[in-house]
């Protein structure tokens, strides 16, 4: 670990494109490609979201495992074969002709995920750089909020042009030949190999005290959970608000640029403590939602607040735990927080459509803003925490 030098402008520039392909590959896949794979198998979309499902589970059920082997190795060659994995998901899911082999897929691209996402993404860069990560994961998080501007119109275009299998080995063959080169070339290849040692109490708990860790999983899984169910809801929560199809793709349209707005924000107050990010993050994702389903007639101005918070919701992810232990533990403890949130991840799309389906549009948006404002709540509590634990050690 060389916490004396932090990523060049090239290899932060890389990093963050390859978060958008390898996002692009595999988390927000079917938000475009589930209507044409159902018309053409006649799965159905539940069964097809639930595939999806079964990704983020199984990427969250190894999170804890990728966190050590970061740990011990410093992430590199894990992030390089990560494109790899996914491409080979791709290939089974492009050749599936039985549902079960298409569920199958999605394990091995859940695999790829665990891999290659964020968070082992943002623990490799804590473990090799310490708290010089920081600039390095604003700067990540700032290009990569551009991917659903980019990916859902790239993959439209390959699934008008060559059908949804055919874009699922094109997707597959530039994850082979993007990914692996990108992260050999931007990460450190020196790393020395350590060996973690197996604690008598939970290895998050080590570094970090129970009530700060559970806080931190409590934050982090409904942030994920809210940001998955507007993820895959969204367009449909806002028809049922009144606006026509068109409109609903126009007002989802600001998000990316709004979440990278926020991030520019950030970059501004890089000084401050990451907690003061997350107390706004939480706060606009929430003051975005309630408006939305007070005055729905200003879905444009709430989807701004909303993006602008979500936006700060993935810096705060891998900056607020690298502020509150030691950069060698960061990678450990950033794994077993992943699984929670991944597996709150994994069960949105099933329970969000329940919801919809039995309760309707309106309870929907109102259970997610009561979530959004109990996170809120958390956050305040995490900060008084803090603030305690400072005056004691000051």
């Amino acid at each position: 670990m060389n916490q004396n030098n932090k990523p060049g402008i090239a290899a932060i520039i890389t990093l963050g494109w390859v978060q958008i392909l390898s996002w692009g590959g595999s988390f927000y896949l079917m938000a475009v490609m589930t209507n044409p794979i159902a018309a053409e198998t006649g799965w159905s979309q539940q069964w097809i979201y639930g595939a999806l499902s079964t990704g983020i589970l199984v990427s969250g059920l190894l999170s804890p495992l990728a966190g050590r082997i970061i740990a011990r190795t410093g992430g590199r060659l894990l992030l390089a074969l990560s494109g790899v994995v996914m491409a080979v998901g791709l290939v089974i899911m492009a050749y599936s002709d039985a549902l079960p082999l298409f569920l199958f897929a999605w394990v091995i691209i859940g695999i790829g995920m665990a891999m290659g996402l964020y968070d082992a993404l943002f623990a490799t860069l804590g473990t090799c750089y310490g708290g010089q990560a920081r600039s390095a994961i604003t700067g990540i998080t700032l290009i990569s909020g551009f991917c659903t501007t980019l990916v859902w119109p790239g993959t439209a275009w390959l699934i008008h042009g060559f059908g949804w299998r055919e874009a699922s080995l094109i997707i597959s063959a530039m994850m082979v030949v993007c990914v692996l080169p990108a992260y050999l070339f931007a990460l450190p290849a020196s790393h020395s190999p350590r060996s973690v040692k197996r604690p008598t109490v939970q290895p998050a708990t080590a570094e970090l005290a129970p009530a700060l860790f559970w806080l931190l999983c409590g934050i982090f899984t409904l942030a994920s959970v809210i940001m998955t169910a507007i993820s895959v809801q969204l367009i449909t929560l806002l028809q049922a608000s009144g606006h026509t199809l068109t409109s609903a793709l126009a007002i989802s349209a600001v998000l990316g640029p709004c979440q990278v707005g926020a991030r520019l924000v950030d970059i501004a107050f890089k000084r401050s403590h990451p907690i003061r990010t997350t107390f706004f993050s939480v706060g606009l994702v929430a003051l975005g939602l309630l408006l939305l389903a007070l005055f729905p007639q200003m879905a444009l101005l709430s989807m701004v607040l909303y993006g602008a918070g979500n936006g700060l919701r993935a810096i705060v992810r891998g900056t607020l735990p690298l502020a509150m232990v030691k950069p060698e533990s960061y990678a450990i403890v950033v794994g077993k927080m992943a699984r929670p949130a991944l597996m709150g991840q994994a069960m949105t799309p099933l329970m969000g459509g329940y919801v919809f389906e039995r309760l309707g549009a309106s309870a929907t948006l109102w259970l997610l803003c009561a979530l959004a404002i109990f996170n809120v709540v958390l956050v305040m509590a995490l900060r008084q925490r803090l603030s305690a634990a400072s005056l004691t050690t000051a």
